[in-house]
């Protein structure tokens, strides 16, 4: 017998907690999680990291530049 739960969570799904260990590869930053657009997204670069199936893609040649209104 296992003690994981019967379903587990969609491997789309991301993992919020893994939020606090990633920062911006470009300025060390924090990251703040766009739910809605499946983002990580870098206010200080200027930058949006996609997610793609539940994992987030942490390079800088990925990312989306962002504008101030985003």
């Amino acid at each position: 017998m296992t003690d994981h739960p019967a379903d587990p969570a969609p491997a789309a799904a991301f993992d919020r907690h893994m939020l606090e260990a990633l920062v911006c590869p470009a300025t060390h930053s924090t990251l703040h999680y766009d739910a809605a657009r499946q983002e990580l997204v870098s206010r200080a670069a200027g930058l949006a990291f996609p997610i793609r199936a539940g994992i987030p893609i942490m390079l800088v040649g990925e990312a989306r530049q962002i504008r101030a209104d985003d």
